[in-house]
């Protein structure tokens, strides 16, 4: 018996800084970065390029929640 891949698409590289790294339903992944717990943070989804407003003020605890509701929902499905 094999296990199943939780994806059918290949990870993207993992940018500078990656925190933490959620799949969608769709496939594709969210990516939170940022320097450190304590510091500024965003997210970004590679299948619908939709990203976190404003990353000046949005902490890494509040991010983490925004990006996994993100994916979540998402269904895109990366082009690359």
């Amino acid at each position: 018996m094999t296990a199943a891949r939780l994806s059918a698409f290949t990870e993207p590289a993992r940018p500078a800084g990656l925190q933490i790294r959620f799949i969608t339903i769709g496939g594709s992944f969210v990516d939170v970065t940022g320097s450190g717990r304590h510091s500024k943070a965003r997210w970004m989804c590679h299948g619908c390029k939709d990203s976190s407003t404003c990353p000046e003020v949005d902490w890494l605890w509040s991010i983490r929640e925004k990006a996994n509701a993100h994916a979540g929902i998402c269904r895109a499905i990366p082009l690359t």
